[in-house]
């Protein structure tokens, strides 16, 4: 599915309203500028899937389910298992989302929410070798936009995190020349759970989880992926508009301090059940 190119415009009253509310540190819906909506993590939600979740981030909701297969390793990896996300923008989330071919929107969702697993390292990819340069597992997370009300990316990546902590892989043996699969299954380990941080930017002021409508109003977003030893593994910047250097400092003292919270809220389940 695609969106449409142009994110909609909201009344210059609204966003008025919005930018003096910022001014007295107050948000349209209650909240303070660095507070998160509520979070809702709902663990298997897909039967079928060998791991899933649901997150309800305020009233955004994003689904994502992991099917477990074998492949063929691509050529410049040969011992390393595979690992594709693919975001689907459900036309019943939002009335922006179209039916179509991926947009540019649903294609950097999906890239960055893939660079934050990867280079956080979260899963040993060697480990999912079985026969080096012949056989390998493959991990695909589908996510499924099913409401939109702002900050898809950190949603996205605390979906994707839990649906893949509790991943059942099945488990196969090499027989010969042949790789056959078992009645056996394993779990896979998770070596990190990073966590997004997303900001909007409206005029020289910032807030994190934006809601739809602040992000509408907003010159820019920047989201900021770290990890559990508050290193950072993934950064993007969404929209027009120049960050001073001191803002980014400001911003990434900002993701650590709020990453840790935010872990703690997001993965809960997760590692309680040493996930």
């Amino acid at each position: 599915m695609s969106i449409t190119e142009q994110k909609p415009i909201i009344s210059k009253l609204e966003q008025q309203e919005l930018r003096r509310l910022l001014a007295e540190n107050k948000r349209i819906d209650g909240r303070s500028p660095l507070q998160y909506r509520n979070i809702n993590v709902h663990l298997g939600y897909v039967e079928k899937a060998e791991g899933s979740a649901l997150v309800e981030l305020g009233n955004t909701k994003v689904l994502a389910a992991v099917k477990v297969g074998i492949a063929v390793p691509f050529a410049d990896t040969p011992n390393e298992g595979i690992l594709i996300v693919n975001a689907e923008l459900v036309p019943l989330a939002s009335p922006v989302f179209e039916p179509g071919p991926p947009s540019e929107e649903s294609i950097s969702l999906s890239r960055y929410v893939d660079r934050s697993i990867r280079e956080s390292k979260s899963i040993d990819l060697s480990s999912l070798c079985i026969v080096p340069g012949r056989s390998v597992y493959s991990l695909y997370v589908d996510l499924y936009i099913l409401d939109y009300d702002g900050n898809l990316i950190d949603a996205s990546v605390i979906a994707s995190v839990n649906a893949l902590g509790i991943t059942n892989m099945p488990k196969y043996v090499v027989e010969g020349q042949a790789v056959k699969k078992t009645d056996e299954y394993f779990k896979l380990e998770l070596k990190d759970h990073p966590v997004s941080i997303t900001y909007a930017f409206l005029d020289d002021k910032y807030v994190v989880d934006p809601c739809l409508n602040e992000e509408y109003a907003s010159d820019f977003t920047v989201s900021m992926t770290v990890k559990s030893d508050d290193r950072f593994c993934a950064i993007q910047k969404n929209g027009g508009g120049m960050i001073p250097p001191r803002k980014v400092i400001e911003l990434l003292d900002r993701s650590v301090e709020l990453g840790k919270e935010l872990r703690t809220v997001a993965y809960g389940q997760l590692t309680a059940g040493n996930g």
